[in-house]
This record gives C-alpha cells, structure tokens and sequence, in this order.
C-alpha cells in the first residue's frame, strides 16, 4: 500500500469530488465530512511520502506500471513511454503545504456553506476537491503534457469557484480570467509541441537527458533554436498563470470579489504552485546549465522581478479594499519568487530562497485571507476604514491577522523573514542591488501598510468619523451591509471554532516554518544540485 502513496495523493480528492457529486446534491451535510476525510488522506500521504524521500531519496511511481525497462508481452517499454509521477526534494514540501492549506480551507468552508449558499454546496466542494487534485497533480507530475492537463483542471475549476459568489463582479472577474488562463495555457502547450518535435518524448527527465546529451556530444539539439523557442513559451505560459507583472490583470479582481473560501484556496496556492512549475521546468526538464549557460536571460528577468515587486507594492500602498489590497501584494510576493529563481549567484542561494518562499508565503496568504474572509462573514468588512476597533470586538481573529502581517512584513521568527534573507543573500552574492533594495523597499510598504491597520483596528477611529463612538457595540451601524452580500445581517462574536481554528493553526504553522528554517532550506538545497558550485556557468 505504501507504494501506492503518490498516486493515493491525486486519486483521493479526485475520488472525494465523486462521491460529493453521488451523495452531495441530496445530502448537503455529507460535503464537508467527504472532503475533509479526502483531503486528511492526501495530507497524510503527503507527510509519509516527504519522509521517505527525506530518508530514501526521489520516489518514481508510473501510473498503471508502464515504467521504463519493464516487459509488456515480450515488448520492453522505452523510457518516457508511461506517465510518470516524481515526488523529490524540490516539491515534497509543496506537496506538504498543498495538503495543509486544502484541509485548513475545508474547516473554514464548513460554515460558509451552511449558512450563505446552501443550494450551491454540493457544487463547491466538487469544484474544490477537483481543484485539489489538478493542484496536487501539477506538483508531482514528471509529464510535460499531463502537467498541461492537470494546470486547464485547476483552472477550469477556480473560473467555476470564483464565478460561483453572489456579486456580479465576480462573474465579470472569471470570464477575464478565462480569457488570459486560456492565452496562458496556449502558450504553455505549444511550448511543449515544440519540445516534443525535437525530442521525441514528454517525460521531463527524458527531455532533460536528451537536451545534456546534446551538449555532451556536440549535437544541435542544445544550441536548437526550437529548444529556445519552446522555452520562452512555456515562460510566458506560466508568467501569465502565475500573474508576473505585467501579466497580472486578471489577479486583483478575480481573488477580491469571489467568495470567501475561494479566495483562500486560490491566493495562496494558484500562483505559488505555478511559480513551483517554473522551476521545475528551469531544474528538470531543461536544466540550470542550460538556463543560466546557453540562455542567459536572467538580468532583464531580474530587472522584470524588480518592476513587480515595485508595482505591486505601490498598487497595495493605494487601496482601500481589504482584499485587493493583499491581492496587489501576491503581485509582489510573486515578483519576490520570479527574481530569486534567476538570480543566477553561484550557490543559488537566491533559486533556495524562491522555493522556501513559495512554502512560507502560502502559509502567510492563507493566514491573510483567512482573517478576511471572518471579516467578511462576520461583520461584512471589505474596507480598511471598516476595521475601526476590531481589536476589541475581535481579538482573537485580529491577533491571527497581526501573525500573518508581521511574516509579511519580514518579522523575525516568522518565515517571512527567512525567505527574504535568503532571496537577499541571494541578491547580494549575484550582484543584483537593485533586486535587494526592492525586496527592503517591499517590506517598508509592507510594514506601512499592516501598521495602518492595526492603529485602525486598535485605537479606531475619530467619534466624528461616526464609527469611533461605536466601538462597544457588536455588529451594529459602523458596518453597513453592501449588496451581493448573502447573509445581509451583521453577526456578532468571531465565527466559531470553524473559523479561528484553521486561522490559529495557520499563524502558528507560520513561526514553525521560520523556526526550521535550518532544515527545510538543508532539504530543499539537496534538490538538483543546489549545492552545487555553477561558477563554470555563469562566467
């Protein structure tokens, strides 16, 4: 059964959305205990998997056991032939916080399907277990071509999930989303036409091995123009899925005005897990010593980063609505992944701090968006100005939002402030002051920023604001209903134990990380010779 975990990984939720569709639409209150019981397997098999890989080394599985050498009616099978499925340093702890993020979002859903939508639950959970299982499969896939499938299954689900909110802007968000998540996922699979034109083969490491032997033997292939061209694509493809300014146009208004529980799938997985397809390709399927050797973009890539990091910061700096401000930030935080994983300084320092990232700023989005979403569910905040106080009336979600601001911002121990240690060391040992100096900038207006809304939400408001002379009242006048708001009361209290406690576990998960932060970084630098000295490569 054991060798049987990756596959259980994917099939579980997938599985999970079946049942939901079979029982769910007569049974409503047989949703959340299905997902919950499906994704605690995936978490599960996550865990054990990470282990035996921190032990043992990568975990090849071949789906239906068409692996290379083996023997099929006397015929042995090529390399590549099958699908294959990889779990190693480089995504088993994303495959970890993929399967705590899902499981912590099930929690919180619970509620908010029971009380605003309850004709749609069946509906939400189908759409959000599938989802899970494209997101966990473009993790641990090692098939160009079935990573394109699995990326269209996580997509068509969030446009189902974010079009799913009662608001018309939302619908108005989903079909942007559907139109660049379509452009995107064009370029993507004509990308791999082109690799499978020149190679022959889909499977990633095959792509790899053939695309080295090629420079080994002096063949064409490495120097092939094709070889560039299917690059480049793919790049863009996943830039525009990742939303890489200035490709991001789709991000701020599909994550701000969708429900609640989607937001907080979708921000802190959506881009963390394309950032995670980037680099395998940059890694697996066409190596570093191609990347960083043969196509060297990686200063007007670095120059791009710094752009984002910029732009997205100031965009926050400008809003008031709660929500797409923390969107604006994802623009940034996105900005923060694509530099450090070009950085190209010569122990990759900056490659290390990308991938630790994407863990670290996973768990701070969640903890983020999750703090959001009991704002808006509780007292239908959406505005800064609407948290005027909330540190009394909502002490325990507030001080979940404090954690998740202060990782944020880059607030030691949190592992905020690891990963941008890392991604500035990063910075330095390349020579890439200007991606230094917007990381520092970044967290400035990051810290401007939370630290607007703690004096909001702790000293409040002027009383001639009108909200400051309120402040003992529990959901009354200072917080408007707004239309599209499906629960058109102002509640009391902060939501139950569905709600604080994936916000809790998420907060403390977030010091934990940046605690061990020695050994996550030693493992994920055992990845594709991270420690490895790539001076020869870039002079």
């Amino acid at each position: 059964m054991i060798d049987q975990l990756p596959v259980i990984i994917v099939l579980a939720p997938l599985f999970g959305a079946l049942l939901v569709g079979l029982i769910g639409a007569k049974n409503h209150s047989a949703c959340p205990p299905i997902a919950f019981s499906v994704l605690l397997i995936s978490l599960i098999s996550t865990i054990v998997t990470a282990m035996m890989v921190s032990s043992g080394g990568p975990i090849d599985y071949y789906v239906g056991g068409w692996g290379a050498g083996k023997m099929i009616e006397g015929v042995e099978i090529p390399r590549g032939f099958g699908i294959q499925l990889r779990v190693d340093q480089l995504n088993s702890l994303v495959l970890v916080v993929i399967g705590i993020v899902v499981l912590l979002v099930s929690i919180f859903a619970i509620r908010r399907q029971g009380s605003e939508d309850t004709e749609k639950t069946h509906y939400f959970y189908a759409l959000f277990l599938m989802l899970c299982c494209g997101l966990f499969g473009m993790t641990i896939t090692a098939d160009a071509f079935n990573l394109f499938v699995l990326i269209e299954v996580s997509s068509l689900t969030s446009y189902g999930l974010i079009a799913m909110g009662s608001s018309p802007r939302g619908t108005v968000a989903a079909f942007n989303y559907i139109i660049m998540g379509t452009v995107g996922a064009s370029f993507y699979l004509l990308g791999v036409g082109y690799l499978y034109l020149k190679t022959g083969t889909l499977n990633m490491i095959a792509i790899h091995e053939i695309i080295n032997l090629g420079s080994e033997t002096g063949e064409a292939i490495y120097m092939s123009r094709t070889i560039m061209v299917a690059f480049i694509l793919i790049l863009i493809g996943m830039w525009i899925k990742m939303a890489f300014f200035p490709l991001y146009g789709w991000l701020p208004n599909a994550y701000s005005f969708c429900p609640s529980s989607t937001s907080c799938v979708l921000a802190p997985l959506m881009t963390k897990v394309s950032v995670y397809v980037m680099i395998r390709m940059m890694i697996t399927v066409f190596g570093l010593e191609w990347v960083f050797g043969h196509f060297d973009w990686s200063h007007i890539i670095v120059w791009l980063a710094v752009i984002a990091i910029i732009a997205g910061s100031l965009f926050a700096l400008a809003q008031t609505h709660l929500k797409k401000m923390l969107c604006y930030l994802i623009v940034a935080e996105v900005g923060y992944m694509v530099g450090g994983a070009w950085l190209a300084d010569t122990e990759r320092w900056g490659l290390t701090g990308s991938i630790y990232h994407i863990l670290a700023d996973a768990l701070m989005t969640l903890c983020l968006f999750l703090a959001a979403g009991i704002f808006a569910r509780q007292r239908d905040i959406r505005k800064l100005e609407d948290l005027d106080g909330l540190f009394k009336k909502m002490p325990l979600t507030m001080i979940g939002l404090v954690v998740g601001a202060l990782a944020m911002i880059g607030v030691p121990p949190t592992c905020g402030f690891f990963s941008k240690f890392y991604l500035i060391r990063g910075g330095i040992e390349a020579g890439h002051w200007e991606y230094v100096v917007a990381l520092l900038v970044s967290s400035l207006v990051n810290a401007v920023l939370f630290f607007r809304i703690f004096e909001i939400a702790y000293f409040g408001k002027k009383p001639s604001d009108g909200h400051g002379a309120h402040d003992g009242e529990e959901g009354g006048g200072p917080y408007p209903v707004q239309s599209g708001t499906v629960q058109g009361t102002v509640k009391s209290g902060e939501g139950g134990i569905t709600a604080l406690l994936p916000l809790w576990v998420t907060a403390v998960l977030i010091v934990a990380l940046g605690l061990m932060n020695g050994q996550v970084v030693e493992f994920i630098r055992e990845t594709a010779g991270l420690i490895t000295d790539f001076t020869a490569i870039v002079d």
